[in-house]
């Protein structure tokens, strides 16, 4: 039994880091292209390793354009949208999980009826109404929506608090804490785990998204980083190392914060925080 458990572990293992391996490659061909000189972009067959780290190819393409303000309009927009989303998302989610009231289902059903549809379908209702209220051109319709919401996290984290006891509830207001003082300092430190999710989900989808700032952007002043990568590979043709070192660049601020976070995502979502 030993033996076959042993073979079993080494099969699964192994299939792991094949497939760890598939995945890798493209991010490992990024990092590599991007460090080569222009003659060794397309030999066949291709190099993997090249031969001298052109590092130059970084500053070269940073430089290229305004990628030092696209940075900042996308930790702009990426810090504001997942605050908003951090706070609204977690005061519906406790209303939701925590309040009676008429109508409680039903709303919870729209809500998340409304996750059925596709970003696509409100764009121009969006676009017209952010133009009346003249925002276009501008990082408020990239900002401003997360302020209110969204189905998914306010799903995610009622759930999370669903899993809490109410007699945590009734312990505080028999010390005198009203809702709000109950949902701060009882709930919220409960909520880190979720909270956490939330807010790298939020991250990365801030951080890449590429079709909000397309549709409500104009001025290069204040693009983002995708929109920015997006121009530079209209305006210089096909400079591969150049897109390559800026791609690398702009990918490695979500993969360390999910490598920094996964270990709260994995070890604390299942737990309600409350130790017998």
């Amino acid at each position: 039994m030993n033996m076959k458990r042993r073979i079993e572990k080494t099969f699964i293992y192994g299939l792991l880091i094949l497939f760890s391996l598939l995945f890798l490659a493209p991010f490992f061909w990024m990092a590599t292209t991007s460090l080569k000189s222009p003659d060794e972009l397309y030999l066949f067959p291709p190099k993997w390793i090249p031969s001298n780290l052109e590092f130059e190819n970084f500053k070269e393409a940073w430089l290229s354009q305004p990628f030092t303000q696209f940075l900042t309009n996308s930790i702009v927009v990426t810090a504001l949208a997942t605050i908003g989303q951090l706070v609204s998302s977690s005061l519906v989610a406790y209303g939701f999980a925590r309040f009676t009231f008429k109508g409680r289902d039903f709303l919870f059903m729209v809500l998340l009826a409304t996750m059925m549809i596709p970003w696509e379908v409100t764009m121009i209702p969006l676009y017209m109404e952010f133009n009346f209220l003249g925002w276009i051109n501008s990082l408020k319709p990239l900002i401003v929506p997360s302020w209110f919401g969204a189905p998914f996290y306010i799903f995610l984290l009622r759930q999370f608090i669903m899993s809490i006891p109410k007699e945590l509830d009734e312990a505080a207001k028999m010390d005198g804490a009203n809702q709000f003082q109950v949902f701060y300092k009882i709930y919220l430190p409960l909520m880190k785990p979720a909270l956490i999710l939330v807010g790298v989900f939020s991250i990365l989808a801030c951080w890449n998204d590429y079709l909000g700032p397309l549709v409500f952007l104009n001025d290069q002043s204040k693009y983002t980083l995708t929109l920015g990568l997006a121009q530079f590979k209209g305006m210089f043709g096909v400079d591969m190392e150049g897109i390559m070192a800026i791609t690398f660049l702009i990918s490695l601020p979500p993969l360390i914060l999910f490598f920094v976070a996964q270990r709260y995502i994995v070890d604390d979502i299942t737990k309600t925080g409350v130790k017998g």
